[in-house]
């Protein structure tokens, strides 16, 4: 093969990898969403010309949304990563939801609040085995409130990480109205694998284990998988924060 030749491939290979590095991968369950939107904006576009540009942004908002992208979840024992993307709307000492069966006293609750722009795929905190889930229906009012906690749709799950049992809970918001679950009890999880995610805006809540301290502060951004909220290994006392 002549030398111009294969120059000219290695360079449209390093133009492809380039691609598919800016590129994130979609999530299958916003298949169905987008065609329904890009089908929309073909016939709104054929209708009227600027009702097709509405609804072309509107298909790559849908795009957006169900992003998949990679992440790098640190590997150590004792480590908690954060489950979303999004913002810590408390840390509070609150009692977890009956149905876990997970405490009868207060444990700290961090909540992560997800805007419909952050990615909503959901992450698992610890590696472990999911030992429950318990799906409870309810309302849909907005997910940042603290009420939404006990009155919001929601999906909770009990992770066995060597003997220390984590809560976690999914809950529905404002303009949410499915949870997805990709596991079932009995599963192994790994730190920063997929579990689920919530379409459309919503909040996940994670109860640390009694006397375990949050390493993060209310306000700070977090990213699924890769974002270090706990550490069960640490022996530092309560972090304080500024806002800038």
């Amino acid at each position: 093969m002549p030398d111009g030749t294969k120059r000219t491939e290695r360079a449209a290979m390093s133009i492809l990898d380039s691609v598919r590095r800016v590129l994130t991968p979609i999530h299958k369950e916003g298949y169905p969403f987008i065609a329904i939107a890009a089908v929309a904006s073909l016939v709104l576009g054929h209708l009227w010309a600027p009702f097709g540009w509405a609804g072309l942004v509107i298909t790559l908002w849908v795009c957006y949304f169900f992003r998949d992208p990679e992440r790098v979840t640190p590997q150590r024992e004792g480590l908690v990563v954060a489950p979303a993307d999004g913002r810590i709307s408390q840390i509070v000492a609150a009692l977890p939801p009956p149905e876990l069966g997970l405490s009868d006293e207060p444990l700290t609750r961090v909540s992560i609040f997800m805007d419909v722009f952050d990615c909503h795929v959901n992450r698992s905190p610890v590696a472990g085995r999911v030992e429950k889930i318990a799906y409870r229906p309810g309302l849909f009012i907005n997910a940042d409130l603290d009420k939404a906690s006990e009155d919001n749709e929601r999906n909770g799950l009990v992770i066995d990480s060597a003997g220390t049992r984590f809560g976690m809970v999914q809950i529905a918001g404002l303009v949410a109205r499915r949870i997805v679950s990709f596991v079932k009890e009995g599963d192994t999880l790994a730190a920063g694998e997929r579990f689920g995610l919530i379409r459309f805006g919503s909040r996940v809540d994670v109860y640390l284990p009694a006397g375990v301290l949050p390493l993060v502060g209310v306000g700070q951004r977090t990213v699924a998988g890769e974002t270090v909220i706990a550490d069960l290994r640490s022996t530092e006392g309560p972090r304080s924060f500024r806002a800038d």
